[in-house]
């Protein structure tokens, strides 16, 4: 069997638009160059890739396999290619970050002041996500290095712990709630709230903590799929939110906000730096990892100053 990558990239471009048409657009190619190309690699595995639905189309199971064989097979393609440029430029290098909102705020800019210090050449991309959205990007090589939530154990990964992260109930330090003598999770329940979206494990734990005690969970008044804006949020009002104590800490725009101390509602959490076990990793992005691993608890206490 003789595959072709440009073949596979193409395949991509469709699976990835539904649309041989705009496929064709987004590559600057024409509609009979991405269709020959796909009926080659059908050919090759004797199955169909694709199969209508309405006026686009999908891909069938086979066509599913073969994706994620293809975005395996283009990042390992794109990592030779950095690893031959990497050697022939000598240590400059290129490193490519994903990074969660509590790592972007605490500890990434001065971990890339550092890099730049040591190697002013290097060039570096940065994407604010998700922990959860990033670990994909990881997976299929679109970063070198994730900076934000220790995953559960995975064959293909390899991460290192860099600090604790305690995400507790917050409301602005004139909040009703903190005169009363005793608070509970009932208490809480008596104001609305400020949260992340529901697919975010902070939400997702907050939320079985409730229903496990036989409690609704919080009423909602505002969702937000941006963490940092959480604490701004609240800061003048009577609604609570669930924030990391890295926040509370860091004082400036948020020394108007104070923890609900509360065990029932306390989530503690690793906060690591994550990479493909059998991924490249350029000379930039080693000196990030040695960096984040011999300092990064220390940045992380210097962005939140004296508790």
């Amino acid at each position: 069997m003789d595959l072709q990558l440009r073949d596979l990239r193409y395949f991509e471009a469709v699976a990835e638009m539904g649309h041989v048409g705009q496929a064709a657009d987004r590559l600057g190619r024409t509609q009979p160059a991405l269709t020959k190309a796909v009926q080659r690699l059908e050919e090759s595995f004797g199955s169909a890739l694709f199969e209508r639905r309405g006026r686009g189309i999908r891909l069938t199971p086979v066509g599913e396999v073969l994706l994620a064989r293809a975005r395996q097979l283009r990042g390992a393609t794109e990592e030779a290619l950095r690893e031959v440029s990497d050697f022939a430029r000598g240590n400059a290098g290129h490193v490519r970050i994903g990074s969660g909102p509590i790592a972007a705020d605490h500890v990434l800019p001065e971990v890339c002041n550092l890099l730049l210090a040591e190697a002013p050449d290097t060039t570096i991309d940065i994407t604010i996500a998700p922990s959860m959205a990033l670990r994909e990007q990881l997976r299929e090589g679109v970063i070198d290095l994730l900076i934000g939530l220790m995953p559960e154990a995975d064959p293909a990964f390899v991460t290192h712990p860099i600090v604790e992260d305690v995400v507790v109930v917050a409301a602005r330090r004139e909040h009703p709630v903190f005169a009363h003598k005793r608070v509970s999770m009932k208490t809480l329940l008596q104001w609305r709230w400020v949260l992340p979206g529901d697919n975010i494990p902070s939400r997702q734990w907050l939320d079985a903590a409730f229903r496990s005690r036989a409690l609704p969970a919080p009423t909602v008044q505002l969702n937000a799929n941006s963490i940092p804006l959480l604490p701004r949020l609240i800061a003048r009002t009577d609604m609570l939110s669930f924030l990391s104590r890295h926040n509370l800490e860091a004082g400036g725009q948020y020394g108007s906000l104070r923890e609900v101390a509360l065990k029932e509602t306390t989530l503690k959490r690793l906060l690591g730096v994550t990479y493909r076990k059998e991924g490249y990793l350029s000379p930039a992005a080693q000196r990030l990892l040695g960096l984040l691993r011999s300092q990064g608890a220390q940045m992380f206490s210097r962005a939140a100053g004296p508790a």
